[in-house]
């Protein structure tokens, strides 16, 4: 079953979307398409959210098959590419609002890692967040959702297709 004509909408919206260009280095040269940036190997930034509940439990989710990265992949944070004109943690804090529907919370920003994959390269900043508010999922990018324990993602992402750039970021938290 192919991805709805509404998640092939999305999908087109999403990959004309201008998303901040950067360097190696973080400092910003622009804006470009989100698929110029994918198709011509450039550097965007990027936001990992990690929502816990107040039990210390992970907010994982599987990603929908429309997804031009890692479709059907769980994922161990929400967030997305850091739009043009918007600062880090603007983009964090709308995109856990989009993907996971939580609002108003406190956002704690951790670090920030260059992520360079042939296919995704990326500047990284990592946040987390607790709420034990209702998940509302947003349909064209959120296939389920559910909480575990963190160690428990990083065991399954051993024989489970888990996006390596967010376990990259749930890695460094938990080592910091």
């Amino acid at each position: 079953m192919g991805p709805s004509a509404r998640e092939a909408a999305h999908r087109a919206a999403s990959d004309a979307e201008l998303i901040a260009w950067v360097d190696e280095h973080d400092r910003l040269l622009g804006s470009l398409p989100r698929r110029a940036l994918r198709e011509r190997g450039l550097i965007g930034r990027g936001t990992f959210i990690l929502l816990f509940n107040s039990a210390g439990q992970l907010c994982v989710h599987r990603r929908t098959l429309s997804k031009a990265l890692y479709p059907g992949y769980w994922d161990v944070a929400a967030g997305g590419m850091v739009l043009a004109g918007e600062s880090y943690a603007e983009s964090a804090a709308r995109e856990l609002a989009e993907e996971l529907g939580i609002a108003g919370v406190e956002l704690r920003e951790h670090e920030r890692f260059f992520f360079d994959q042939a296919d995704n390269r990326l500047w990284c900043a990592v946040f987390s967040a607790v709420s034990d508010a209702p998940l509302l999922l947003q349909p064209e990018e959120v296939l389920e959702a559910h909480f575990i324990a963190p160690q428990q993602a990083l065991a399954e992402a051993a024989g489970k297709p888990y996006c390596p750039d967010s376990l990259e970021a749930l890695r460094r938290y938990l080592a910091a």
